[in-house]
């Protein structure tokens, strides 16, 4: 697996790729934001995203990254604050790490965002589409259309509809979305899912889609 790590510290950077690299990662490092874009490439399955970045902040970095890739992108601040972590799932984020972390903490995302994006089109055992009141969903190539026109969502924005459309009608539990699509089973992602969720239904235009069951979860509303 391909690591592109975005970080200008160059003694953070420097302890981090070691450690990757004897995880048996393969990894490119970039300093800065425009050094980023430009080391992206197909062969990229992950990027661990500093935001303090000397040329552009790292929230527009992801957004230029959302913009051309879904590649998995996990970002790692010192910023602790939640309404910086809401910003930075709405940015087009999958994960985030708030510095300091423990790197076996890293590691454990990097597998979940990495193996979510590996098995959730075409999984062996469901449809590979759903076509329902003008939305059609392709799991294999990963796009959903309104009215036949594609709706731009994020990765893991996909990966939540993706769940609950592999369960129409039913109320999928929190812990089972947050399971299948975070690789966890931390309550913590709670307030992540909401504001996923939130998203799908504003870039859809259709809040009635996705039905909130208090205290359980969520259901594919429509079938």
């Amino acid at each position: 697996m391909k690591i592109l790590v975005v970080e200008d510290d160059d003694r953070m950077a420097e302890a981090l790729l070691a450690f990757l690299g004897r995880a048996g990662y393969a990894t490119v490092r970039a300093a800065n934001g425009a050094e980023a874009l430009e080391l992206l490439g197909s062969d990229t399955e992950a990027v661990l995203l500093d935001l303090s970045l000397p040329d552009m902040d790292g929230l527009d970095v992801c957004r230029r990254i959302r913009g051309i890739s879904g590649v998995p992108v996990i970002i790692a601040t010192a910023r602790s604050q939640v309404e910086e972590r809401i910003k930075g799932l709405h940015a087009g984020a999958d994960d985030f790490v708030v510095k300091p972390y423990d790197v076996r903490e890293l590691m454990a995302r990097l597998e979940a965002v990495t193996r979510r994006t590996r098995s959730m089109p075409g999984e062996a055992g469901h449809e590979a589409s759903l076509t329902l009141d003008g939305m059609h969903l392709d799991f294999v190539n990963r796009l959903v259309l309104v009215d036949g026109a594609p709706v731009d969502l994020t990765p893991k924005e996909f990966d939540v509809l993706a769940v609950l459309a592999r369960y129409p009608g039913v109320v999928v539990p929190r812990d089972r979305i947050i399971r299948e699509v975070w690789g966890t089973d931390w309550t913590g992602f709670n307030r992540s899912l909401e504001v996923h969720v939130a998203s799908i239904r504003r870039k859809m235009e259709r809040d009635w889609l996705i039905a909130t069951v208090r205290g359980v979860g969520y259901r594919l509303t429509g079938v």
